[in-house]
């Protein structure tokens, strides 16, 4: 089945994936799939799912640690004292297993389901193996530009190498933390970090998709994934599959009723979506990063009017907003999920146009406010919002 996919990176991935929830008894072997997939994700350049797969493998690894009490691990706060370091090691280490990596991705509560019985006995995890993962998790997180996250790895190693008295590692990982804040500045002040764009994919067509068919999945891109892009990819590897002429792209985002459609087709269709915040929420995600990490809700909208038009006067332009949620979070250790549930809401031309003018503001807002104001920007950005209805 893996041969059959493998011109199919969502799909190979996905099988991998269920392999390695298969092995939940066997971490080592859940390891070994686990591994599999980070090396799909980096040949195919997706560098945070890789990243996040580093980071389930070493919360695996922590977990067994854990159950099997060979070693306890307790994560401390930045500063540590020598002699609080001294009683750790005394008291244990390490005690939170798989947990302490919930501050990075709550989707790591999947490790927590490991099954103890005869496939635990003859693991052989320890410490230094420990070690090295969380140092692959570091590495793998800088790679992805995901730089504020590398502290909370960096959390859990330094306190060993203080119990081991390495100096020289610990002016090491000082010396990483002290370039990933100032990656985390330049990039906050250029703005040019870019860590994804977002699509609704959907499958129609029972005879060709089998058990795919009717189902939605947000896909997660790289950088500035045009929706040409992915929908042209999308076409050719289906195509490919099942034959050009047997394929068609669907190019309305409205809601789909699979009994107007041709059983001799396979159907596919691509939205442009982007990550949904309530208010609560964005008092609370200050900076693009948070906005672009730990995300499950995205949104896309369609207009409308009442007399059946898609677009009308200002006095008579609707629109409807879905609001679809994920079953996990991106990223992920797979580059798509299945939306779990969708939400609409249709807005009157009155809250359209109390819409339209907020999003201006807030644009205008958000480029008046930098440290350095783009000129250029700001003048397009002004050119039409005089009268944004």
């Amino acid at each position: 089945q893996m041969k059959e996919h493998e011109n199919d990176p969502e799909m190979l991935v996905d099988l991998q994936y269920s392999l390695a929830k298969s092995y939940a008894s066997t971490p080592e072997l859940r390891k070994t799939w686990l591994d599999s997939m980070a090396r799909i994700h980096v040949k195919n350049g997706d560098l945070s799912e890789a990243a996040m797969c580093y980071v389930h493998v070493t919360a695996l690894v922590a977990e067994y640690l854990t159950r099997k009490e060979a070693v306890q691990w307790e994560p401390p706060l930045l500063p540590h004292s020598h002699s609080a370091c001294l009683r750790r090691s005394r008291g244990g280490m390490f005690r939170q297993g798989c947990t302490a990596f919930r501050v990075i991705t709550p989707n790591i509560d999947e490790e927590a389901s490991m099954m103890e019985d005869v496939g635990m006995q003859d693991v052989h995890f320890n410490e230094d193996v420990l070690m090295e993962l969380l140092e692959q998790c570091a590495d793998g997180l800088w790679k992805a530009e995901r730089y504020e996250l590398i502290a909370d790895i960096y959390k859990l190693i330094i306190p060993i190498y203080e119990k081991r008295r390495d100096f020289e590692r610990l002016a090491h990982l000082y010396d990483t933390l002290h370039r990933a804040y100032s990656k985390v500045t330049e990039v906050m002040h250029s703005g040019r970090r870019l860590l994804g764009t977002y699509f609704r994919v959907a499958f129609f067509g029972q005879g060709f998709f089998e058990d795919e068919d009717g189902k939605e999945y947000i896909y997660k891109e790289p950088k500035l994934t045009p929706l040409s892009e992915i929908s042209q990819r999308l076409l050719k590897l289906y195509s490919d599959k099942f034959g050009s002429e047997n394929v068609k792209m669907i190019q309305d985002s409205g809601k789909v009723n699979p009994k107007d459609l041709d059983s001799k087709y396979a159907y596919i269709q691509v939205t442009h979506v982007i990550p949904f915040f309530d208010e609560k929420e964005l008092q609370e995600r200050k900076t693009e990063f948070e906005r672009s990490h730990n995300i499950r809700r995205f949104m896309f909208e369609m207009p409308f009017t009442q007399t059946g038009k898609r677009q009308g006067g200002v006095e008579e332009q609707c629109k409807r907003r879905t609001i679809l949620t994920a079953i996990h979070c991106f990223p992920y250790v797979k580059k798509r999920i299945p939306v779990m549930y969708q939400h609409h809401t249709d807005l009157n031309p009155i809250e359209v146009a109390i819409d339209e003018m907020s999003k201006k503001v807030a644009e205008l807002r958000q480029l008046c406010s930098s440290a350095e104001v783009d000129m250029i920007k700001l003048q397009l950005k002004l050119q039409g919002s005089v009268s944004v209805q």
